[in-house]
């Protein structure tokens, strides 16, 4: 970690932008990136149930007035936790055709774009901490799932790169849907100093962070991305995060781009850690958007 005088305080801890490093995205419902120019790609999440369309054309006049490409992570379930059906009646109306309409409402508006778009969809599938109702189902299943959402997005969006999202877990490899359904791996990378303490006995960097879920998933010869990126600790941990997430390494040849939340988490950590903020600009307001 690199040392910085007694008493300095982070008050912005986006990353350093490098001209021959990763491209640069970021997921921003606060706007904090609205006049960096160095911004490739704006992040949307949407739920595919309970969701107003119309705001897409909004999000893409935004995105093309600043020159960015668009990566919409579209999640299969409500944002209204109290309404979720569960995960055995998810995958029932998934493989009956029953969400085939909520998906190709989304990708129709998509279709619109004047923007390159990109779409994740049902990240981190392979996560033990069963955040999302399509989480740890029987891989088979997943692939299942992915690949008709898939079919679907090729058919209405065929100029869409598609990403296939794991979170990095040793099992990711079960969850691979075919090179046929996968233009990108996009992988999640969070560093909470206080988490890595306890989980790992030390503070850990980017580098050391990405690089379970880069080893695991290079070999499927696809570009890779880090589809969500965030951090939070003391000056130091911040700024060895601020200088390294964004960087060129020899050893993640493939990485080409990493997509900064830039937001409050929306989910409890381990540990009675709460909601790290993610949020760049640190004495801000952080209360959650997307839920």
């Amino acid at each position: 970690m690199p040392t910085l005088p007694p008493g300095t305080v982070i008050k912005d801890k986006r990353p350093i932008v490098y001209p021959d490093g990763s491209i640069f995205g970021v997921y921003d419902p606060h706007g904090d990136f609205s006049g960096q120019r160095n911004v490739g790609t704006e992040h949307l999440f949407l739920p595919w149930e309970g969701v107003d369309l119309t705001t897409l054309r909004q999000a893409d006049a935004y995105a093309m007035a600043r020159g960015r490409n668009v990566l919409i992570t579209i999640e299969p379930w409500s944002w209204a936790k109290d309404s979720n059906v569960t995960p055995a009646q998810l995958r029932h109306e998934i493989f009956t055709g029953q969400h085939d309409g909520s998906m190709a409402a989304i990708l129709r508006e998509a279709a619109k774009f004047r923007s390159k778009v990109a779409i994740r969809w049902a990240q981190e599938m392979e996560h033990k901490v069963n955040r999302f109702i399509w989480q740890n189902w029987n891989p088979d299943d997943y692939i299942k799932a992915f690949r008709r959402m898939t079919d679907i997005t090729r058919r209405i969006l065929p100029q869409a790169t598609n990403l296939w999202s794991p979170k990095g877990e040793l099992n990711l490899k079960d969850y691979y849907p075919g090179d046929k359904y996968v233009d990108v791996v996009g992988l999640s990378v969070f560093g909470l100093e206080a988490y890595d303490k306890i989980a790992y006995g030390q503070a850990r960097n980017f580098e050391e962070s990405v690089k379970q879920g880069y080893e695991l998933s290079v070999g499927f010869n696809k570009p890779v991305w880090v589809a969500e990126l965030g951090y939070e600790g003391s000056p130091e941990y911040l700024m060895a995060w601020m200088q390294g997430s964004a960087k060129k390494y020899a050893q993640y040849s493939e990485l080409k781009e990493v997509i900064y939340f830039n937001d409050r988490e929306v989910w409890e950590w381990p540990y009675n850690l709460g909601l790290p903020p993610w949020r760049v600009v640190r004495d801000a307001p952080t209360y959650p958007s997307r839920q």
